[in-house]
């Protein structure tokens, strides 16, 4: 396996000294190098933000990430609000899976509230959370394809999307921002009929998957293009923090569904799938393997779901709700891997802190920004968007 994306090919008389991957040191300073800014606004782009790249030729020699196009000062504006004013707020660090935060969120706030959520809202949070996971994997295992500009699968996955953003449309209102999960469980039952059309979509959603892998995972084009690039050092795993389907793909079996079970998870037949390549291809494939796994989860969720009962705890009015001195930190596994929510409170109606520790923070800065060392330039999409970050969950 190459090491760093490729071995350097340059000449290498040029440059005096080399790192342990055979990647030159180079001296900014005494070198002249071109700037180039990629993004925001690039289709390659992982939502609003910039990488500044300083090339050599067509390969990086230094990269540095911007963010703040988009999204500010959220973890500030909770500290003024209301906890249940806070629920549209903390949806928005990550918009495209913003289940993920109303969960955390809603699960800082039991734990300090000493609250117990019934049975049937733990299985509707299950659910949630595993549609969630669902809707943007038809984003994103396609979407690498398309930054080889493979676009018909993109196609695909971004219509077979909607079909799970109806079903979340049918049982919250809302197709992006849903709002289900709140302290104390959530907002209703299943509709009649949920299951039948849920299983439906599924059905369509298997037979893509067969397309995919024609279409993607067997393609020659694809394969070059991917495989040794954008390589992971196992090593790198721990220093650098990073978790889910990037540290899965370099042999790490870590998955906060399993390592520190929360909901349901416990009660649901599954094991994390790892790969050993740690590149652009194995990350695709361990996205795709989730992909098919959590269509199964679904289906076993549907099986175990109450259609009747209590869903939500007693609790006190939310408007002059004031929760207990204390802090907590409650994690569940995105489909970026572990996100968690940091809260102190004070004894007061506010949040006296709030910190989020989204994966994009490290896989996008410091990850990205030395994986990118030594690639080409054609391939700095396709490693970024590799990685699946979410910008708003750097500039928050």
């Amino acid at each position: 396996m190459k090491k760093n994306n490729k071995i350097w090919q340059g000449d290498r008389s040029k440059y005096p000294a080399f790192d342990e991957y055979g990647n030159p040191i180079i001296d900014l300073k005494s070198h002249k190098f071109t700037k180039l800014w990629h993004g925001p606004n690039h289709p390659g782009v992982t939502g609003n933000m910039s990488l500044e790249l300083t090339l050599s030729g067509d390969e990086v020699v230094e990269a540095k990430t911007h963010v703040g196009y988009l999204h500010r000062g959220f973890e500030k504006l909770m500290e003024r609000r209301l906890y249940i004013q806070c629920f549209p707020t903390c949806i928005r660090m990550c918009v495209p899976e913003a289940d993920s935060n109303e969960y955390v969120l809603a699960a800082s706030i039991e734990e300090l509230g000493g609250i117990e959520i019934p049975e049937a809202a733990s299985w509707l949070r299950t659910l949630v959370l595993e549609m969630a996971r669902l809707q943007i994997l038809l984003r994103t295992v396609p979407g690498q394809a398309a930054t080889l500009s493979l676009g018909m699968g993109a196609q695909w996955g971004m219509y077979l999307r909607d079909l799970i953003l109806d079903r979340f449309e049918e049982l919250t209102g809302g197709r992006i921002y849903h709002m289900f999960i709140i302290p104390g469980g959530v907002r209703g039952l299943l509709p009649a009929g949920f299951k039948k059309r849920m299983e439906e979509n599924l059905v369509e959603i298997e037979e893509f998957i067969d397309k995919i892998e024609d279409l993607i995972f067997t393609n020659a084009i694809f394969k070059k293009r991917t495989i040794g690039i954008g390589y992971i050092d196992p090593s790198w795993v721990d220093k650098y923090g990073i978790v889910g389907p990037n540290a899965r793909a370099a042999g790490y079996n870590r998955d906060v569904r399993k390592d520190y079970p929360y909901l349901k998870y416990n009660e649901l037949d599954f094991e994390p799938y790892v790969g050993k390549d740690s590149d652009v291809f194995t990350r695709s494939q361990v996205r795709k393997h989730e992909l098919i796994q959590t269509v199964d989860l679904i289906r076993q969720i549907l099986a175990q779901v109450p259609e009747k009962g209590d869903i939500r705890a007693k609790t006190p009015n939310v408007l002059h709700w004031e929760l207990p001195k204390g802090e907590t930190y409650q994690r569940s596994e995105s489909s970026r891997g572990e996100y968690g929510l940091y809260v102190v409170s004070d004894g007061s109606k506010y949040p006296r802190r709030v910190n989020l520790r989204g994966p994009s923070y490290t896989h996008a800065v410091a990850l990205l920004e030395k994986l990118l060392i030594n690639a080409n330039i054609a391939d700095v999409h396709s490693i970024m968007v590799s990685l699946q970050t979410c910008p708003p969950e750097i500039e928050r």
